[in-house]
C-alpha cells in the first residue's frame, strides 16, 4: 500500500496537467474551492512536510554549509530578481507582474525533494536546503516581495508576514513536534501525506487557472513565457553557482532543483489573501505546472547517469527519516 501512494505521488506532474485541463475546460466545478479553503490546504501540506523533517534537518547546515548556503542564497538572489527582471522585459499587467514576483520570492517547495531523488541528487542536502529557505521564508518572502513590488496592486505588508507564519511556519513546526514526540503516528502520516500534498496543491492550481482563464488567454504566450523563463534561469544559475562553488556535479543538479522549484501553493496563498487584484495569483498557479515539468524532465535525464567519479551517497548525511 505504502508502495502504491508513493508512486502516485511522484505522478505529480501527471495530476498537476489533468487538474488545470479539467479546470480549464470546466471552471464552475472548482469554483468554491477558494479562499480559506485554499489557505487551509497549503497548511495542511505544510504540516506533511513538517512530519517528515526532523531537527537534525536544520543542524546539517553547520556539517556542510557551503552547499547549503550556496542554494538558499541561490534561492533569495537568483529567483527574486529574475522575475522582476521578467516582469518589466515583458511589460506584463501590473497584477501578473506583481504575482511573477511573489512567486519568485517563495522558498523552495516540497516537490524539490521528491524530483532530486528522482534525479539521484543529494537527498539530505535538499531536505536541508527545503527546511532551511521555508524557515527563512517568514522573513524573507515578505520583506523580498515588498521591496520589488513596494505597495502596489494593493499589498498588504502585514498580511504578508501574518499568513506566512500561519500557512507555513506554524504547520511545519507542529509537524516537526508530531515527528519528534509520536514516531508510530508519524510513520503512518508519512505514507499518505506526499499524495495528500499532491492532491491538495492541484486542486489549489487547478482552481486559480479556472477563476483566472481569461487572463491567462488575454496575457498569452507573455505569461507563459515569463514564468517558464523564471524557471528555467533557477535551474540554469542554480547548477552552474552550486558547481563552480564545489566541483561536485551531484551537488549540482541538487542546488539546481532546489532554486528552480518554488512552493507556488505558498505563492498563490499569499497573492489571493494580501493583493487587492485576484489576478496576482495566476502567475503562481501556471509556475506549480511549468517547475514540475521541467523538474522532471531533468530529473528524466539525470537519473540515467552519475558522473564518473561521485557518488550517489549524501555530502552531508546518509541517515534520513
Amino acid at each position: 500500500m505504502a508502495s502504491l501512494f508513493e508512486k502516485a505521488a511522484l505522478l505529480f506532474p501527471l495530476w498537476v496537467i489533468c487538474g488545470v485541463t479539467f479546470s480549464w475546460f470546466f471552471p464552475s466545478v472548482l469554483h468554491g474551492f477558494k479562499g480559506p479553503w485554499i489557505t487551509y490546504s497549503l497548511g495542511l501540506t505544510m504540516l506533511g512536510m513538517g512530519i517528515s523533517l526532523r531537527t537534525e534537518d536544520f543542524t546539517r547546515v553547520f556539517k556542510a554549509p557551503k552547499p547549503i548556503l550556496i542554494g538558499v542564497i541561490g534561492q533569495y538572489t537568483i529567483m527574486p530578481l529574475t522575475g522582476w527582471f521578467l516582469g518589466n522585459f515583458f511589460q506584463l499587467p501590473a497584477p501578473l507582474a506583481v504575482g511573477i514576483i511573489v512567486v519568485s520570492c517563495c522558498p523552495g517547495g516540497v516537490a524539490s525533494n521528491v524530483v532530486s531523488f528522482l534525479a539521484r541528487g543529494d537527498l539530505a542536502l535538499s531536505v536541508t536546503m527545503t527546511a532551511i529557505s521555508t524557515v527563512l521564508s517568514v522573513l524573507m518572502t515578505p520583506l523580498l516581495t515588498l521591496f520589488l513590488v513596494g505597495n502596489s496592486v494593493g499589498a498588504n505588508a502585514s498580511g504578508l508576514f501574518f499568513d506566512t507564519v500561519q500557512v507555513v511556519i506554524l504547520p511545519v513546526i507542529l509537524g516537526i513536534l508530531l515527528n519528534r514526540y509520536t514516531p508510530k503516528f508519524a510513520e503512518k502520516v508519512k505514507i499518505v501525506s506526499p499524495l495528500i500534498a499532491v492532491i491538495l496543491i492541484t486542486l489549489i492550481v487547478a482552481s486559480i487557472i479556472g477563476s483566472g482563464k481569461e487572463a491567462v488567454i488575454s496575457s498569452g504566450l507573455h505569461l507563459i513565457s515569463s514564468v517558464f523563463l523564471l524557471h528555467i534561469s533557477g535551474y540554469f544559475f542554480g547548477y552552474w553557482a552550486a558547481y563552480f562553488g564545489t566541483k561536485s556535479f551531484v551537488v549540482a543538479r541538487t542546488v539546481s532543483i532546489e532554486v528552480g522549484m518554488q512552493n507556488s501553493g505558498l505563492g498563490a496563498v499569499l497573492s489571493r489573501n494580501n493583493f487587492s487584484d485576484p489576478l496576482v495569483a495566476i502567475p503562481a498557479a501556471i509556475s506549480s505546472f511549468v517547475h514540475s515539468l521541467i523538474g522532471s524532465v531533468l530529473a528524466g535525464i539525470w537519473r540515467r547517469s552519475i558522473p564518473q567519479g561521485e557518488r550517489e551517497k549524501s555530502l552531508i548525511s546518509a541517515d534520513l527519516p
